[in-house]
């Protein structure tokens, strides 16, 4: 009974799905054959065409009677305008209530993004024109979607209807972001008598999402220069979108604030360049894409090894330059970590026997246990210039290897099957290091003659604190001033040294060593303090290192194998009273704490920023030292969270107006 009863089930699956399958079937033939496809509503910008078909059946047919597909998806040349923008101003021809008017786009209604919506130029007017757009309007000016028989449609970067695949970063349709890398920085003005405007950055061809904030009283400007050598220049005088190189420009200027949008790519190399107008100093925050302009790419086969009977035939990579569309040496490519060198492929060749009139296999010119010949070249020199461009060489020849593995020269012509490595390049061709002077701090006195001090950093091209920088032309960190208070008690004569934080911010900060090509000691960051209150000790690891200049890599070395004087790997930190007691300033207690303190590590750290009011104003009162939370890297006061409560610094208070009160 299981038997029949499972075989009856099986019977009536199998008839209601042939039923099933005619209905479609039914269905389907109620139709006609689609139609060709119509002309393409656009010539470029990506555009909609339609295909049709006929129900024959005299009821009503289930399903669409027409199918759409994009079409013409090329760029259209910059001097065509905007798609929406023409259907428009083919309305300027035509009166609207007696009037005529020329009419503009309005993009991007969140309502009804496939109407024609237009403004009357000069004036707040904006009528519908039209309930559909044509087909192939974009349905929002920052979009692929398009507009279909008034409804907007999904298209994808593949410029496929119903597609959702976007682009990443880098541009590229379902990338995953590793063709660009993503450059993030910020430029603060130094005023200089002598200087009217400086560089902020050099953003290069190709780059994508641009976005600049400057932030004081400057203004920015803008400087290209395209692959041919042609320069051009815009002062970015007004608030406005313009094109410039090819290039798409939003710039919005306001009292305090420019901000700067290019959405790319880039068409050529942009340089933004400031303008002082002020004595305030600007900021300048940057972020943009940058393309990896060189690329591995697979070459073809070279000639197979053999003319018959059987060879072998390989590829080979090569580094490519995007910009100049040609071949150039293989440290290009090695400069960028994301690219990974294809392996060569190998593939048998002129499999067909040889003739039988003589047997001979032709060797054309090396068969499988019989390398190719190759091109091999020494290490790099070392640069002739540590910084600001210089030269290096080697030499290149070209070898082969017999069977047992032992190399000898052979003539050039050997290796032409690939280009010959080029014997020199240039190198180190960023800037060298530069004294950077910050802000000078207030005079240590109230009155007659003091001190002002400053920090001076050596920094190099990435704006990072480096050594370098040579001593001769290092600005001073010290001067006098003089406060025009006059002084109603002898004061000493030699001008008074500053008090915390000054003396402490001002002393030479520690160099940082750069791993070079001579074995140098190499110090790594300190450790926390081992208290959290009072007198502690930090600890750090110092290497002996070494630059391979061949591999651009770095290499541990014996101790001993470095020359000089090796770095402390031990000193004393102080993280603050453990008592919380205000407490008198004392310099030699002072001296004694901070001495061998450095600068912290972390990006936020408490400082004094001046004295509160004096709480008497004559007879002696007493003035408490403000205590800060700020951001080392812009100066700027941050929250107290941020900083590290047990390394708060102790309380400071000093005496003030101690001139005797007059008499009453």
């Amino acid at each position: 009974c299981n038997w029949a009863t499972a075989g009856t089930v099986l019977l009536a699956s199998l008839v209601l799905s042939s039923r099933t399958a005619r209905s479609e079937e039914d269905r389907d033939s109620l139709w006609d054959a689609w139609g060709s496809w119509s002309e393409c509503s656009r010539t470029c910008g990506g555009g909609a065409s339609y295909s049709l078909r006929r129900c024959l059946s005299s009821k009503t047919c289930e399903g669409r009677n027409i199918r759409y597909r994009t079409c013409s998806n090329v760029d259209c040349p910059p001097e065509a305008g905007d798609f929406r923008a023409q259907q428009c101003s083919a309305h300027n021809d035509v009166k609207y209530q007696g009037q005529f008017y020329e009419w503009l786009p309005v993009s991007n209604d969140p309502d009804n993004p496939c109407s024609l919506k237009c403004q009357a130029k000069g004036t707040t007017l904006v009528v519908e024109l039209a309930p559909k757009v044509l087909d192939g309007t974009r349905c929002y000016t920052e979009s692929l979607d398009m507009c279909i028989s008034g409804l907007c449609q999904i298209v994808g970067c593949d410029r496929q209807l119903g597609s959702t695949v976007k682009e990443d970063n880098c541009g590229v349709c379902n990338g995953d972001g590793s063709t660009c890398r993503l450059v993030r920085g910020q430029y603060k003005s130094q005023l200089s008598a002598n200087k009217l405007d400086d560089t902020v950055v050099a953003i290069p061809y190709g780059s994508r999402h641009v976005r600049l904030v400057l932030k004081g009283p400057d203004h920015l400007y803008l400087e290209t220069k395209t692959l041919q050598g042609v320069k051009s220049e815009n002062s970015l005088s007004s608030t406005g979108s313009f094109l410039m190189d090819n290039s798409s420009i939003d710039f919005q200027k306001f009292p305090d604030k420019e901000i700067l949008r290019i959405s790319g790519p880039l068409t050529a190399d942009f340089t933004v360049k400031i303008r002082y107008a002020g004595a305030a100093d600007s900021s300048v925050q940057f972020i943009f894409y940058q393309p990896i302009i060189h690329r591995w790419r697979e070459t073809d086969f070279f000639p197979c090894s053999a003319s018959c009977g059987g060879g072998y035939q390989l590829t080979s990579a090569e580094c490519f330059d995007l910009r100049s569309n040609r071949v150039v040496a293989d440290q290009y490519c090695h400069y960028y970590p994301e690219n990974i060198k294809p392996k060569p492929k190998l593939q048998e060749c002129n499999l067909d026997p040889c003739p039988a009139s003589d047997g001979y296999k032709q060797i054309m010119p090396y068969d499988l246990y019989h390398p190719l010949p190759r091109w091999e070249s020494t290490p790099w020199t070392a640069c002739s210039s540590s910084c600001g461009g210089g030269i290096q060489s080697r030499s290149v020849s070209c070898v082969e290897e017999d069977i047992q593995g032992h190399i000898s020269p052979v003539e050039e012509w050997k290796c032409m099957y690939t280009p010959k490595m080029p014997v020199v390049q240039p190198c180190n061709i960023f800037d060298c290091p530069k004294w950077l002077a910050q802000e000078w701090s207030p005079c240590t006195v109230t009155c007659g003659q003091g001190l002002r001090y400053r920090v001076v950093l050596c920094i190099d091209h990435r704006g990072m604190h480096t050594g370098g920088c040579s001593p001769k032309t290092k600005p001073h960190i010290k001067e006098e001033c003089i406060i025009p208070t006059p002084c109603y008690k002898p004061k000493e004569k030699l001008p008074v040294e500053a008090k915390l934080p000054w003396y402490k911010q001002a002393q030479e900060l520690e160099e940082g060593a750069v791993v070079s090509e001579e074995p140098s000691f190499i110090p790594e960051a300190w450790s926390t303090c081992s208290v959290t209150c009072g007198v502690g000790s930090q600890v750090r690891l110092v290497k002996c290192q070494v630059l391979l200049s061949f591999s651009q890599s770095v290499a541990d070395l014996p101790i001993d194998e470095c020359e000089g004087p090796k770095p402390v790997s031990q000193r004393a930190c102080y993280s603050g009273p453990c008592s919380g007691a205000a407490t008198e300033y004392n310099p030699e207690e002072t001296d004694q704490l901070y001495g061998s303190l450095q600068e912290f590590d972390e990006l936020y750290d408490w400082e004094y920023e001046g004295f509160t009011q004096c709480s008497e104003s004559c007879g002696g009162g007493v003035q408490e030292a403000v205590v800060t939370c700020l951001n080392k890297q812009t100066r700027e006061m941050a929250d107290e969270t941020l900083c590290v409560i047990s390394r708060r610094p102790p309380q400071l208070l000093k005496a003030c107006n101690l001139q005797p009160c007059p008499a009453r």
